[in-house]
């Protein structure tokens, strides 16, 4: 099944690469090969997790004139979600790991240049 996909990406593309109406379809710049390494980008932190309880806590602070010990229990509802969502994030990054998800870029890039590409177009 995946050797005819193959095929059928090899016939598209050798389609696109025809000459219809007298110029081809598609002048690819470079060769349609890909290559054995992958931009070094940074991954996405995602999103911000205990907006609400640091601004309930920042607002009792303000109200109180900045002293810790009239805000405990905004304090303790802040700090108790941050460890919530620090467990979750490292149960998350478990099983991403164990379960395949997406690769670092300098791990696909040390796989790449360890079963290089055959240069040659399709």
């Amino acid at each position: 099944m995946a050797a005819q996909g193959g095929i059928l990406f090899q016939e598209k593309v050798s389609r696109l690469l025809s000459r219809q109406d007298g110029r081809p379809v598609l002048k690819p710049n470079r060769t349609l090969a890909l290559r054995d390494a992958v931009a070094n980008r940074k991954l996405k932190k995602g999103e911000a997790t205990c907006v609400t309880e640091m601004s309930v806590l920042m607002a009792c602070w303000k109200q109180n004139n900045f002293v810790d010990g009239v805000c405990s229990t905004e304090t303790k509802a802040f700090y108790s979600c941050v460890e919530a969502a620090q467990a979750a994030m490292k149960n998350k990054s478990n099983l991403t790991s164990m379960q395949g998800g997406r690769l670092h870029p300098k791990q696909a890039t040390t796989l790449l240049k360890r079963y290089p590409n055959i240069r040659t177009e399709v």
